[in-house]
């Protein structure tokens, strides 16, 4: 276990963290392709339950 968390602390130092303006690109794009693919499961959602609602056998 300690020499496992050598290894980690050792490759750790490796890592290079993004800059602020980085971050930030980052962030956006994120937050924007999360917000895309809710939109889209919300039209598609919609329209299935458009559909459904006009098919007279789920209409009793």
């Amino acid at each position: 276990m300690v020499n496992f968390l050598k290894n980690v602390s050792r490759e750790m130092k490796k890592v290079t963290w993004p800059k602020g303006p980085e971050l930030v690109s980052y962030t956006i794009t994120v937050i924007v392709t999360v917000a895309f693919v809710a939109l889209f499961f919300a039209v598609i959602d919609l329209g299935i339950t458009q559909l459904l609602n006009n098919v007279p056998f789920f209409n009793k």
